[in-house]
């Protein structure tokens, strides 16, 4: 996988590329995607992985239709509404764009920033529980001795982790208080 990411190109598909990554690797590949100059299709059955690495998440939905919805997998969860009717979809769809339109002009918010108010608790419990998994893999007292690099690579993650999620914790209450200005 590294040296097709190293090739020049504007296209890379992947199928389940997070299956047996321990947490470093897989940090490495979500910074490899992230700096990829080009698109990136992606199958995954990790949906924390695809909320994080995904701008659009095509779904299919059966009957040979394909939907895109903007963001990862909670965003698309978020906008699928299966017990909805095609017609009522329709009507769904424009009196909610009006509602969140009004409600975005009595926040001060815009609907980028309304949005990620909403996805910001979410990527708080997430750094949360990436933190969680590194204190428990540092507590081994023989990790320092028997693997020095492997501790290394967790320190670094844990302060990265930690810092992203001071960050996320200030850009909440920044814009928690904008809204209800």
């Amino acid at each position: 996988m590294a040296k097709l990411m190293a090739r020049p190109s504007n296209l890379l598909v992947l199928d389940e590329p997070t299956n047996d990554l321990d947490v470093e690797t897989l940090d490495l590949l979500q910074d490899l995607i992230d700096q990829y100059d080009g698109t990136v299709m992606l199958v995954s059955h990790d949906r924390d992985f695809l909320d994080r690495v995904s701008v659009t998440t095509i779904a299919m939905e059966g009957d040979g239709k394909a939907t895109a919805y903007a963001g990862g997998w909670s965003d698309y969860q978020s906008q699928r509404r299966p017990d909805a009717k095609p017609e009522e979809k329709s009507k769904t769809k424009t009196s909610e764009a009006k509602l969140k339109q009004t409600e975005a002009n009595k926040s001060g918010l815009s609907f980028t920033e309304k949005h990620r108010l909403e996805a910001l608790p979410a990527e708080m419990e997430r750094l949360e529980a990436e933190i969680v998994k590194l204190q428990e893999l540092m507590s081994d007292p023989d990790l320092f001795t028997e693997n020095p690099v492997k501790f290394q690579k967790a320190t670094d993650a844990l302060i990265e982790r930690q810092a992203r999620l001071d960050e996320a914790e200030e850009e909440w209450l920044m814009r928690e208080e904008k809204a209800s200005a």
